[in-house]
């Protein structure tokens, strides 16, 4: 149990040094011009390699923690199911190529501390996706994030339960189907990927066991991080009821972006923390400067006119994004 908790404690503050040489000199807030400088004059590739191992070490840490008993196995799950849930992030930073400082240590970071352990398409393939389906189509008919939430049945005139469903899709079975079916997608063709991710639950399970392996892969892997990416989707834009504006990035994104939590310090730290790490509870200024680091974000969201939607909550409350959505689609 004690090496387990020191192994999670050392991956925490080994990402400390990422974190602490991007805050040097940051202001509280600043126009994209001023932030992206500072990105350039800091950039650099090794400690983003410390942040990517510091994760893994975190995750190693939970794996031994999962054979301790019940309690353990349970947290195991729900932290290695957040520290993917991390890597996801972090490797979208660095399809973006703003994570490391050349193009090559971007695309190498992403796949061998995500892609290729998670079972995530090539880093190449996503950024395409992404950076040129998605960013400049957001909320529009060509944009494939629209098309996965229509694929769960988030579609005009959806039923109540049908709906309250699909708010938790990755854990029905349709929802378990479609996440093993884009694992194989990606994976079959490859397999030199199939291989990098096989040892990965080899290796949960030489280091806690079954308990090890289920609790921290398998469950996290299949169940636990795809809800929490779900999630993290659904609260991005008004994806159903847009305000379409013209002009500059930022007031094009302002009407179809959102920003949860505005006024809840505790609510949003909670977030960043798990679900939307790494700037993703920053998306509306992600979306207007799409090539601003994480670390940035905060202070160009203070610079930046406010979205026209700022839920205080995701699922309770009139004003909290679940009941936006269901009010649009029915």
């Amino acid at each position: 149990m004690l090496l387990a908790l020191c192994l999670i404690t050392a991956g925490v503050l080994l990402r400390q040094v990422d974190r602490l040489h991007f805050s040097a000199r940051r202001p509280n807030t600043a126009d994209a011009a001023r932030l992206i400088a500072l990105q350039r004059d800091r950039a650099n590739n090794w400690t983003p390699t410390l942040l990517m191992a510091g994760q893994w070490i975190q995750i190693v840490g939970y794996w031994l923690l999962a054979k301790h008993g019940p309690l353990a196995t349970v947290t195991a799950a729900a932290g290695v199911a957040v520290q993917f849930r991390h890597l996801q992030e972090v490797s979208h930073h660095a399809v973006h190529g703003v994570l490391a400082r050349t193009r090559r240590a971007n695309l190498l970071l992403a796949e061998a501390g995500a892609h290729l352990p998670l079972g995530l398409v090539p880093a190449a393939v996503r950024r395409r996706r992404h950076v040129r389906d998605h960013h400049p189509n957001a909320t529009l008919a060509t944009d494939p994030n629209l098309a996965e939430l229509a694929a769960a049945g988030l579609r005009p005139g959806i039923s109540r339960s049908r709906f309250n469903l699909a708010l938790f899709h990755p854990l029905t079975p349709g929802g378990l189907r479609a996440t093993t079916v884009g694992l194989a997608s990606g994976l079959r063709p490859h397999p030199a990927r199939c291989a990098a991710f096989a040892l990965v639950p080899v290796a949960a399970y030489l280091t806690g066991g079954w308990a090890g392996m289920v609790a921290g892969f398998v469950a996290p892997r299949l169940l636990l991080y795809p809800l929490l990416a779900w999630w993290s989707l659904l609260v991005e834009h008004t994806w159903w009821d847009p305000e379409h504006r013209s002009g500059t990035p930022a007031e094009v994104e302002a009407g179809r972006c959102m920003r949860l939590y505005p006024r809840s310090r505790g609510l949003a730290s909670l977030a960043a923390a798990t679900w939307l790490p790494y700037g993703d509870l920053h998306h509306y200024a992600h979306s207007a400067h799409p090539g601003l680091r994480w670390d940035y974000l905060p202070a160009l969201e203070r610079h930046l006119p406010s979205p026209h939607f700022t839920p205080a909550a995701l699922f309770a409350g009139q004003a909290s994004v679940i009941r936006r959505h269901r009010a649009a689609l029915t």
